[in-house]
């Protein structure tokens, strides 16, 4: 290396030293800068409080005035000098300690002085280097370092009262992953609550942008609430493609953890139209459909999402299968609890007979198409034979999997866009979810609806979402942190592997009886039918249909789920439509079958 080459490398590496150097000291200056501007004001306060003190006791001879004096003095300490002035003591002080002591020092101590600041150096050169690489410091953004700036006590207290503040005041703002957040002091009759509602006012204060979003929610104390700027996610520059490697719901925008929906779980899909709940559900309908103890069934009368799975899963596109799959699973559904060991709580899920999901995509559309659907059935046998047009709804069957189907394996999934339009969530069905997953919605009340009537108080502002692809999940372990779902294609879902789909005559074959009503689909329907078989009279009677041994009537009660009464005004319909005749010994048979079928009253 020639001599030029040598100088020319020590001017560069002088060069970055001094950039260094001065950008360090720009950054502590603007840091001492920033406290003095916070902390002056509390000097100011200090004296204010120690000559009130002085006018109260002259004399001193009370703690009051000892402890604002007290008081001044912490302040003071607090408040630290102009970077000028600490590097002018700092220098002076260095300078008549050397003055003084150098004379005196001898060769050796000059030695191990030189050696101590070759180490110093060295040390300070790696703790550099190694902050240089230190990518998880947050650097803020231009909008960031506004509002930063707006949030600093001193400016929010002077502007506080002009945008109808007064009586709150900022701590100390701190940029996280998630974005902004500060505290903020409530005086007088503010309340996080109160606070919330004169959100508009807080975005006037800031000069915050209309579409950033603004979180108001109680603080960890009394007296204090907490404002959250969401400027930032935690799940920013994460890549929200679905693989069969990353296989969570999505990534939750504050902590930047993965979020997963685990199976056996009663689920509540809603959002607006727009909002992603297809997209939304895909991850999840993966899961239910893998492996071979588990199973889907998706009833999809927009015919749409169902029919991208329907190579691996059992689609229902009309009233009509909607009314036969949910009778299969019904009657699967009380046949696993018959048979369901003595003190087990729930069934094991095997090839033969796995868990099964049930996803209704748009439930509003299920309650609407799939009510009163005719069907004719044949009842009697030889000369007595007639058949009559019945009405039946997949309702029932759905409210009872949602009540009884988590000890058989068999979830409830219900999906809707509308949770607040014509019962939208069915009263039945509502109670007994378990995990809510809310994209964005039109209004707070469906936001109540779908997260519980304390979901504005408790920060579930689902109605304050982007669209699409955000959502909370509110399982009750969960905090309100929104959640990016992760985005799976069309066209990853056609190309998943196929598999059989359930089916109950596949997996459970049953021995044909005899003599049994059966059911075909409506070809012509006449101008004046019969008149219809309720809801409860449709499971007493499939109930009978599918005993095999006798059974006492009071079982009824449990295979059904209706209570007593309904069992028995049911029965009573029965028998005087001539569907079931009551035997002289008092058993319920269907018309033409043998003692096999008979319930026992």
């Amino acid at each position: 290396m020639s001599q030029s080459q040598v100088w020319r490398t020590h001017r560069q590496y002088a060069a970055t030293a001094a950039r260094w150097s001065a950008d360090r000291w720009r950054k502590e200056a603007d840091r001492r800068r920033t406290l003095r501007t916070e902390r002056k004001p509390l000097v100011r306060d200090a004296r204010r409080a120690l000559a009130t003190a002085r006018a109260i006791d002259p004399d001193g001879v009370t703690p009051l005035r000892h402890r604002a004096e007290r008081e001044l003095r912490t302040a003071k300490r607090r408040v630290p000098d102009p970077l000028w002035l600490f590097a002018t003591k700092t220098a002076t002080a260095l300078g008549a300690a050397g003055y003084v002591w150098l004379p005196t020092v001898s060769v050796r101590a000059w030695v191990w002085t030189a050696v101590a600041v070759v180490a110093a150096v060295t040390a300070l050169t790696v703790v550099a280097a190694v902050r240089r690489r230190d990518t998880t410091s947050l650097t803020p953004t231009a909008e960031e370092r506004g509002l930063l700036k707006r949030l600093q006590p001193q400016h929010w207290k002077e502007h506080a009262e002009q945008r109808g503040l007064a009586g709150t005041l900022t701590g100390r703002p701190k940029l996280t992953e998630a974005g902004i957040v500060v505290a903020v002091r409530l005086d007088g009759t503010w309340t996080a609550t109160k606070l919330r509602g004169a959100e508009d006012h807080v975005r006037s204060l800031l000069g915050a942008r209309t579409s950033l979003r603004i979180q108001i929610k109680s603080g960890k104390q009394g007296g204090w609430a907490e404002l959250i700027l969401r400027t930032r996610s935690a799940a920013d520059g994460d890549d929200l493609t679905w693989t069969p490697e990353r296989r969570s719901l999505g990534i939750d925008t504050v902590t930047g953890e993965q979020v997963t929906v685990p199976l056996g779980e009663r689920l509540l899909i809603a959002g607006r139209s727009g909002a992603g709940k297809s997209v939304a559900s895909r991850p999840l309908l993966f899961d239910a459909s893998e492996g071979e103890t588990n199973a889907l069934v998706i009833i999809d009368l927009k015919r749409v999402e169902g029919r991208l799975w329907d190579h691996r899963a059992r689609v229902a596109s009309t009233p009509h299968e909607v009314i036969d799959v949910t009778g299969e699973l019904e009657t699967e559904m009380l046949e696993r609890l018959a048979i369901l060991p003595k003190g087990q709580d729930t069934w094991t899920p095997t090839p033969n007979r796995p868990r099964i999901t049930v996803v209704v995509d748009e439930g509003a559309e299920v309650m609407t198409a799939a009510d009163k659907v005719p069907y004719e059935i044949e009842t009697g046998d030889g000369e007595k034979a007639k058949t009559r047009t019945v009405n039946r709804s997949a309702l029932p069957a759905l409210e009872s999997i949602a009540r009884m189907g988590r000890a058989a394996c068999i979830d409830l999934w219900w999906m809707t866009q509308k949770p607040t339009i014509n019962d939208g969530i069915p009263k039945q069905i509502s109670p007994q979810i378990g995990v809510s997953i809310c994209l964005a919605v039109r209004t707070p009340a469906e936001a109540r609806v779908v997260l519980g009537e304390d979901a504005q108080a408790k920060g579930w502002n689902a109605d304050e979402l982007p669209v699409p692809g955000v959502a909370l999940i509110r399982d009750g372990k969960r905090k309100p942190d929104p959640v990016k779902v992760r985005y799976m294609d069309k066209s990853v879902v056609i190309a998943l592997p196929d598999r059989t789909p359930w089916s109950r005559t596949a997996t459970t074959p049953t021995a044909e009886v005899a003599g049994a009503p059966t059911l075909t689909l409506v070809k012509d329907i006449p101008a004046d039918p019969a008149p219809a078989v309720d809801g409860a009279s449709a499971r007493v009677l499939k109930a009978i249909e599918t005993a095999d041994q006798p059974v006492r009537q009071k079982d009824l009660v449990t295979l059904t789920g209706l209570s007593k009464g309904a069992v028995s005004k049911a029965v009573k319909a029965l028998t005087a439509d001539g569907t079931v005749t009551r035997a002289p010994d008092g058993t319920l048979t269907l018309p033409g079958t043998g003692a096999g079928m008979a319930v026992a009253s």
